[in-house]
Parts: structure tokens; sequence; C-alpha cells
């Protein structure tokens, strides 16, 4: 871990330790990486071929025609992004939807931002998480189970 010093004015300090005290921060150098890695991870830029997961959030309006079945449509087209999907019910006729999805930058935003444009959808928000696969494959039990590689969050792309 590297050390590294910042200064910031009064005003500032009580707004991060505002933030402390709001989300449980131990430390301003723990508020800090959260606060960074947040930023960095919602900029613009990150190359479209790097692997990630991507949190897509909406509400979706499910009277408008044919969008309750346009939705979960685009998410079986995409079955092997797809990691799971919840729907909480708001009212009569809205869903708060949360999709968890894998792949290239690319594929995720494109899916997403093409979901966006659907009428009748609102709020929509994306969260990339960058990931990186272990270089080397290994395995647990070396008797029965076969070699496998994991994923490693990585703190920007």
């Amino acid at each position: 871990m590297q050390r590294t010093t910042i200064a910031i004015d009064d005003e500032l300090a009580g707004a991060l330790d505002a933030y402390m005290e709001a989300t449980g921060g131990l430390s301003r150098s723990e508020a800090i990486r959260d606060l960074v890695r947040r930023g960095l991870s919602t900029r613009a830029g990150a190359p479209a071929d790097a692997p990630c997961f991507g949190i897509i959030s909406c509400a979706v309006d499910q009277s408008v025609r044919n969008l309750a079945a346009r939705v979960p449509q685009g998410r079986l087209d995409r079955h092997d992004q797809t990691v799971a999907t919840l729907s909480v019910p708001v009212d009569h006729t809205t869903s708060i939807d949360v999709t968890v999805m894998r792949g290239s930058v690319q594929d995720v935003s494109s899916y997403a931002e093409a979901l966006f444009l659907e009428r009748g959808l609102m709020h929509g928000a994306l969260q990339l998480i960058p990931v990186a696969e272990d270089v080397a494959a290994h395995s647990h039990d070396p008797d029965s189970a076969p070699a496998h590689r994991h994923l490693r969050l990585r703190s920007g792309f």
C-alpha cells in the first residue's frame, strides 16, 4: 500500500468527517479510498474490452406495451452474461429492477444504454466493477475438483 499525503480545506474536511459519520467510516484514509474508488469507477474511458461486472438498476413501468416481456427477454438473450436479477414491486404497475451482468465494458454498457432508452424505464443507472482473472489455474482438491481460475476485483480500469 502506498502512502499519499493531501491537504484539504476546513470545509472539505468537515464534509469528509460528516460522510464518515453517515457511512460508519473508521478513518479519513478509509473514506478517501472509498470515494476515490467510486469516482474512478464512474469515469468514462474504461477500455471497451476490459472485463467487468455491471450492476444495472432502473424503475420499470410494467404497464407500458410489451415492456414487461422485452426487459426479461433482453436478459435471456444475454443468458451467458446475466448473473442475477431482482425485481421489487413498488406499486400496481411499477417495479425496481436490479440486474448483475458480467462481460466486457462494451457489452455490459451497450446493453444498459439500450435498456435505458426503452419507453417506460426511469432512473436508469449503471455501475461498473472492474475485475481481472487470475493467471494461474488451481484446484482446491487435486483428487476430485477440476482446475479453475478466480476473478479478482480491481480498484480501477
